[in-house]
């Protein structure tokens, strides 16, 4: 009966790949700019930017400022205006310690963020549904060595944040190439938390050690949650790429290769392949190989950090995974590429777009999706296209920005006009230097 669920759903990709027509009108959008000339340089990937709260009828926002300190504003659907920024961390002067947000099941909002290769910090508003008032900033102990938290909510409330450890840093029989993920998790609404180690006894959770590559550092281009449907059990996407220190030794992040997918289950804590093969409590460098790898790249020598550190990744009619990522050429352009995952014939990828750096994504109907990506020229704006059984890719509109976006993230739960956060790009790499703007894009309407 399964098997005959997935031919069906396959052969429908197959013909709405085909079918969706080119003469569809575009989307159209609305800028809003909540905050001018305050956003520093940021390394946030596209996971947990903002949230719609529909008891407060508000939309919660966090970007990151001058020195990385961590900021929320809030949008008042009812009258259409925003709030001021509320600081609610320090960033400690590091572009990687940018802040994710997400609403716990009580109502409060919880702001994550990692200072670089250290710590794991949760900032907790004192209010539901409301940023206002002295927020809480605690340490999650179990958090040691955190570098880009992924935060998401389960459907019974549970939170999982999933982050990357320099293994170096704390035992140095590991080189400084070696840099897996774990993940800790809260049944108590962001008060206490437990270590992937404690609740599985594995000292990580992807960890592809010893390769004679040296490519033994993972970067989660996106992990994206899944609700429970008639062919899957709730789970989260995940998508990543390698990096290491390739023939050249044991370097930090000075090649990438190769695009994985995995499905994290959080009600067992195991990981699956596209295939539904479970994995385990952990992943590692045998068990990517040979069930998780998407496509196989080369190590460059020049433009060596290909594939990129974002990527996207998705499910088509409920169904079939897909991912989305970006190579450079040895001349620097971004080519855009896409795989979608058949039981007949495994990962089929092709190349999509150039010229652009996709940023995140949206369900567009049954069979494609909406994806938000920014000139690989660094020119302003953002461009939406539709992208239908992980395939066919075509423009859709542009959204006209006053100056460049460096990063979007599609609002959780978004209620229009406040659906995309876009962080404007700084002049400087420099996170003293903060003049990016932020923007919020929606369809015009209440």
């Amino acid at each position: 009966m399964k098997g005959t669920v997935m031919r069906t759903v396959m052969t429908l990709l197959g013909l709405l790949a085909v079918a969706t027509p080119a003469q569809a009108v575009p989307p159209q959008h609305e800028l809003m700019t909540p905050a001018t000339g305050v956003a520093a340089r940021t390394d946030r990937r596209p996971v947990a930017g903002g949230v719609h709260d529909a008891a407060a009828r508000r939309t919660f926002i966090s970007w990151a400022g001058q020195f990385e300190d961590n900021y929320v504003q809030a949008y008042d659907h009812r009258t259409g205006t925003w709030s001021d920024p509320v600081r609610v961390a320090s960033g400690d002067n590091d572009s990687h310690n940018y802040p994710t947000m997400i609403q716990a099941a009580d109502g409060h909002l919880l702001v994550l963020r990692g200072l670089h290769n250290r710590e794991l910090w949760v900032a907790r508003s004192p209010q539901p549904h409301s940023i206002d008032g002295a927020w809480t900033d605690v340490n999650i102990a179990e958090g040691l060595g955190a570098t880009y938290p992924m935060p998401f909510r389960t459907a019974d409330g549970t939170i999982f944040v999933f982050f990357r450890e320099t293994a170096g840093d704390f035992d140095p029989a590991y080189p400084t190439d070696t840099r897996p993920m774990k993940y800790v998790r809260s049944t108590d609404d962001g008060r206490t938390w437990q270590s992937s180690t404690a609740l599985t006894g594995d000292r990580w959770a992807i960890a592809p050690l010893d390769r004679p590559d040296n490519m033994n550092e993972i970067y989660i281009g996106q992990l994206r949650y899944e609700p429970a449907t008639l062919l899957h059990r709730e789970r989260v996407g995940i998508v990543y790429t390698l990096a290491g220190g390739g023939p050249e030794g044991h370097l930090h992040d000075r090649y990438h290769r190769n695009v994985y997918y995995t499905a994290f289950d959080p009600a067992s804590l195991t990981f699956r392949s596209a295939a539904g093969r479970s994995l385990g409590t952990s992943i590692d460098d045998a068990d990517q190989e040979a069930y998780l790898k998407v496509v196989q790249t080369p190590l460059q020598t020049v433009n060596p950090r290909s594939p990129d550190y974002i990527s996207l990744v998705g499910t088509t009619l409920g169904a079939a995974p897909f991912v989305a990522w970006m190579q450079l050429d040895a001349a620097g352009a971004v080519h855009t590429h896409a795989g979608i995952w058949s039981p007949f014939g495994g990962w089929r990828t092709r190349e999509v777009a150039t010229g652009v750096r996709i940023r995140d994504m949206e369900p567009a109907g049954p069979a494609s999706w909406r994806v938000y990506a920014t000139p690989a020229d660094g020119t302003p704006g953002i461009g939406a296209y539709r992208l239908t059984a992980g395939t066919a890719w075509r423009y859709e509109a542009t959204i006209a920005t006053p100056k460049p976006v460096q990063r979007i993230e599609v609002i959780d739960d978004h209620r229009d006009p406040a659906r995309l956060l876009a962080t404007g790009a700084s002049s400087e790499r420099d996170v003293a230097v903060a003049d990016g703007d932020i923007y919020v894009a929606g369809r015009p309407g209440p």
